[in-house]
């Protein structure tokens, strides 16, 4: 009884009025544990490999992610090295569908505008493949960190991540994007259960603002997208005026998008234009229909709306075509980096001399793709950041530890998951050591968390201080 007296009356009413004789189903739905979702990194490994080494109790039953599971919360994952070393984001069931009907594909342009903390992003990388330009921007610099984090976690190198607004992004690219994803700050009804928090922040204010932030965002990222091009919407809220609400208004403004009928798993329910206080033209009441929604009373998640939106041929205003110079090595740097590679590298690295790589003041990165212009654009990265040239000498990154794969490296530490090593090694401390002096990739049950230097049998740690953690 104390879980449900937290949630507003009001809020409540509103879903009885909404729901109808659905309404005890969710009722009943608010009161019972959150559902807990595991998505696999496929960059690394399929869900059925990860299936076979996970050590914990895993249960089918995501049907719009095939790479994901759910699992118990007891079992703690996030506090798992496998975690640290990538294999899996931990992500709110209905939250993966947003990425899954944004459906990316490999060589194409991509922007997620509010990226942190990276669950989303992630996602649309392991869809990429690591094909294509992938740009994840998140516009609170407090935010930066944990996108940063995850992002290097996912070992993907087609990522940028940005620090800008929607204004100055469509000022500097202009409808350049084949895919965009707006994941709106929004009155998170959906995610009552989950933050207990949450809902005494709640009021019918709230959702007002939040529809008024969401309409001037959604105009912004339509802006992005080029002609022919994907925008997807979507809101972790109940609330009609932020989800069909705002659609019908963009519909309205913006003649030139159209509503593509989500594809509908067993248990969603479609928009609801019928909920809104003030209905919408009789199309465009049509078209809502063709959005998505999850509820926690219907299926294994919490609460998403999901809408997805494609622009018309139409004249492009893309206007800075040009892509970023690379800066290339000097013939110091290259010699330091040539001198790391040989001794660190094995034959089948994916990183040698005919690779793409370009200096940014003392960062070395690694491109797969053409770099976008970036030139006045408050930026983290530009792909994957291999390492850093320091006074006559190259050290490597802690991302780079975790794009490679141990068969890249010669020199490797390979320990249990639960093992004293792998847990002083996460507190960051030095490791016995028999060995030839030089770099070596620590590896969790042959899965890489980081890199050390082997110095005189004593492997000094470089696992980065602000991951430092205690398992």
């Amino acid at each position: 009884m104390e879980r449900m007296e937290r949630f507003p009356p009001l809020f409540l009413e509103r879903m009885r009025r909404f729901l109808g004789d659905e309404y005890p189903l969710f009722y009943q739905s608010l009161s019972a544990p959150p559902q807990n979702g595991l998505r696999v990194n496929t960059l690394k490994l399929s869900a059925e490999a990860f299936a076979r080494i996970s050590p914990f109790t895993l249960e089918s039953g995501i049907p719009w992610c095939p790479s994901a599971f759910l699992v118990a919360a007891e079992d703690r994952p996030g506090k798992h090295p496998f975690h640290l070393a990538g294999l899996y984001y931990l992500q709110e069931p209905s939250a993966m569908a947003v990425a899954e009907s944004l459906a990316p594909r490999q060589g194409e342009r991509v922007l997620d505008l509010a990226a942190s903390p990276g669950g989303k992003t992630t996602h649309l990388a392991s869809l990429m493949q690591g094909e294509g330009l992938l740009i994840a921007n998140e516009i609170k610099e407090k935010r930066l960190g944990q996108l940063v984090m995850n992002v290097e976690r996912w070992g993907a190198p087609n990522v940028i991540v940005t620090n800008e607004s929607p204004e100055r992004l469509v000022s500097h690219f202009g409808d350049t994007f084949d895919r965009v994803l707006l994941d709106a700050p929004c009155s998170g009804e959906g995610m009552f259960r989950k933050d207990p928090q949450a809902p005494s922040y709640w009021s019918e204010a709230m959702i007002e603002g939040c529809a008024a932030r969401q309409i001037v965002l959604l105009r912004l990222a339509a802006r992005l997208v080029r002609p022919g091009g994907w925008l997807l919407y979507s809101t972790c809220t109940f609330a009609p005026e932020e989800n069909e609400g705002v659609i019908a208004q963009f519909l309205e403004e913006h003649p030139h998008f159209t509503l593509l009928p989500l594809p509908r798993v067993e248990g969603a329910m479609g928009g609801r234009p019928d909920w809104l206080p003030r209905p919408p033209s009789a199309s465009i009441a049509a078209a809502l229909e063709g959005a998505l929604r999850l509820f926690p009373h219907r299926l294994p998640a919490e609460g998403h709306f999901l809408c997805l939106l494609q622009r018309k041929d139409a004249p492009s205003s893309a206007h800075i075509p040009v892509a970023t110079p690379a800066a290339a090595l000097s013939s110091l740097q290259r010699r330091l980096w040539q001198e790391f590679a040989a001794q660190v590298f094995s034959p089948s690295s994916r990183l040698n001399e005919s690779s793409p790589l370009f200096v940014w003041g003392e960062r070395l990165y690694f491109s797969p793709f053409p770099l976008p212009p970036l030139e006045g654009l408050r930026h983290v990265n530009r792909g994957l950041w291999v390492g850093s040239f320091k006074k006559n000498r190259f050290e490597p990154s802690h991302a780079l530890a975790l794009f490679l794969r141990p068969q890249e490296v010669q020199q490797v530490m390979d320990f249990p998951a639960q093992s004293a090593e792998i847990a002083a090694y996460l507190r960051g401390e030095p490791l016995p050591s028999a060995g030839s002096d030089g770099w070596v990739l620590v590896c969790v049950e042959g899965w890489p968390l980081g890199w050390g230097k082997r110095v005189q049998g004593i492997l000094k740690n470089h696992y980065p201080r602000h991951w430092l953690r205690t398992l």
